[in-house]
């Protein structure tokens, strides 16, 4: 067992609608202790702003660019996960020279990895400072400088829980169903694939905020009461996404929120949960054996649309699907809690990607340290 590292894992995902924290005490391989959590949510105007930085992105060609209010809304970012950290050490007693790093994940406004180019908001330097803890940042980019796709990063955190997870035996399959989703296969022998299975949250919050004003379909329960419409579930499932031969990761906007003529709200939230659903198991087909079992993560758990559509999805596959909690962890933390664990690889220059996670063309570690002073 190397060194246990005591790390904070911040991360802000694609459903932009706060900061999570995670403490997690860990050697960056196989020994974990999950510890504290909490969510911070973001004020609604601060959401607009981060709107506004995803539409500002799209006209980045270096990733160094941040052109009109991208500085500006960088720094309130920053600023805001500074403060996150502050509330964490102060709500739970902890002293920051407790503390040996922060893994940032940042906000990505822009990922095109066909392009090798992904821009996560986020100023490590300026968060090391204001937390006074050493940050580790920036973790997607060196992953892409040897051919990977960048996405998704969660993966060496799955293998290093898949032991633990209650009452199993491998192959397990986790599943975080964010913005987007992704899938971790951890199968004998170690044996770990992973990609982004399809759009998750993403289009169901965007359709309700659009066609209700509110940031998301809580528990399902629009969705609850609405039909599948099946020619625009099609129109998304027969995606070529699906069914290329490479595994590629997503951007929010390679799958764009129907138009209103396409349905009504609830029978459009209906649909959308089917397709978050119907994206994962359509995309376990690229696995090389089909998972028994599937714990999910992420929001997109708490979605009871979606984990019916999910369950009675993998039962035709003889699958069972749990959350996370009944697994035995805390489904809300788990990609703070992955960050914590890699700013720890990465301080002991650990593989953060693989090829069978990212495309990547050998293991690679990344991120960059700043030190607090």
């Amino acid at each position: 067992m190397g060194k246990i590292r005591t790390a904070i894992g911040l991360m802000s995902g694609t459903s932009m609608d706060g900061i999570d924290v995670a403490l997690v005490r860990t050697d960056g391989e196989a020994h974990v202790e999950r510890g504290l959590f909490l969510g911070m949510p973001y004020d609604p105007a601060f959401r607009d702003r981060l709107k506004l930085a995803l539409e500002q992105a799209k006209s980045i060609r270096r990733r160094e660019e941040r052109p009109g209010e991208l500085a500006a809304i960088e720094r309130e970012l920053t600023i805001r996960h500074a403060s996150a950290v502050a509330e964490f050490l102060n709500r739970h007693g902890l002293d920051r020279s407790s503390i040996d790093v922060v893994g940032f994940h940042g906000q990505t406004v822009l990922h095109r990895p066909d392009e090798a180019l992904t821009v996560q908001l986020g100023d490590g330097p300026l968060l090391a400072r204001e937390t006074g803890i050493a940050v580790v940042y920036d973790m997607r980019a060196n992953d892409m400088l040897h051919g990977g796709q960048g996405a998704p990063l969660v993966p060496a955190y799955h293998a290093a829980l898949a032991g633990t997870v209650r009452g199993t035996k491998l192959p397990v399959c986790f599943v975080n169903i964010g913005g987007i989703s992704n899938l971790t296969y951890i199968g004998a022998e170690s044996a770990i694939a992973a990609y982004d299975s399809g759009p998750g949250n993403s289009l169901i919050d965007q359709w309700v905020e659009t066609h209700a004003g509110i940031p998301f379909d809580q528990g399902g329960m629009i969705a609850s009461e609405g039909k599948i419409v099946a020619k625009l579930a099609d129109r998304y499932l027969n995606s070529p996404f699906f069914t290329a031969g490479k595994r590629r990761s997503l951007d929010r906007n390679d799958f764009l929120p129907p138009n209103g003529k396409d349905a009504e709200l609830a029978d459009g939230a209906r649909t959308l949960a089917y397709v978050a659903a119907a994206s994962i198991i359509k995309s376990t087909g690229h696995l090389p054996v089909t998972p028994a079992l599937y714990v999910i993560c992420g929001g997109g758990r708490l979605n009871h649309t979606i984990m019916r559509d999910l369950a009675d999805l993998a039962a035709q596959q003889k699958s069972t699907v749990i959350s996370a909690e009944d697994a035995g962890f805390n489904g809300d933390a788990m990609e703070a809690e992955a960050w914590a664990y890699l700013a720890v690889r990465s301080l002991e220059a650990l593989p953060l990607t693989f090829p069978g996670t990212t495309g990547v063309r050998q293991p690679v570690s990344g991120g960059i340290l700043a030190r607090s002073r």
